[in-house]
C-alpha cells in the first residue's frame, strides 16, 4: 500500500533536488570563508574592470577639454582623485559583495539542513514500513 506523507514528502524533494537543490549544493560545498571570499573576489575584480571602463568613456566623451586643459591641469591631484575614487567604489563593492553572498550562504545552508532532516524523516518512514511489514 502507498505511504500518502511519504509521496508527498519525496515529492518535494525531488523538486527541490532539480531545481534550487543544484544551486545550494554548489554553494554548500564550499566552507563559508572560502565562497565568500571568492565571491567578493569576483565582485572587486568586475567593479575594477566597470571603474576601468567608465574611465575610459569618460576620457573619450571629454577628450578635447581634456586635451585643452592638460597643461594648467594638476596631474598628481587628478591623479590622486582617480585612485581615491577607485578605492571607495571597490570597497564599497567588496561591503555590498560580502553581506549579499553571506546572507546567500546562511540560506543556501539552510535550506540544506532542512533537506537533510527530510531525508532522516523519509529514512525512518521507511524503516517503520519495514518494521510493519516484517511484524
Amino acid at each position: 500500500m502507498l505511504n500518502e506523507e511519504r509521496i508527498i514528502m519525496m515529492t518535494r524533494m525531488a523538486a527541490y533536488e532539480s531545481g534550487e537543490g543544484k544551486k545550494n549544493g554548489a554553494i554548500g560545498s564550499y566552507f563559508r570563508g572560502d565562497y565568500i571570499g571568492l565571491q567578493v573576489l569576483k565582485s572587486v575584480i568586475s567593479a575594477t574592470i566597470a571603474y576601468f571602463l567608465v574611465c575610459g568613456i569618460y576620457v573619450l566623451y571629454h577628450f578635447e577639454t581634456l586635451l585643452d586643459g592638460i597643461y594648467e591641469m594638476d596631474l598628481w591631484g587628478f591623479a590622486r582623485k582617480a585612485a581615491n575614487a577607485y578605492i571607495v567604489t571597490v570597497v564599497v563593492y567588496a561591503l555590498i559583495s560580502y553581506v549579499v553572498y553571506s546572507y546567500k550562504y546562511g540560506k543556501a545552508k539552510k535550506k540544506q539542513k532542512a533537506y537533510m532532516g527530510r531525508l532522516r524523516q523519509l529514512s525512518q518512514l521507511y524503516q517503520l514500513e519495514s518494521k510493519n511489514k516484517q511484524s
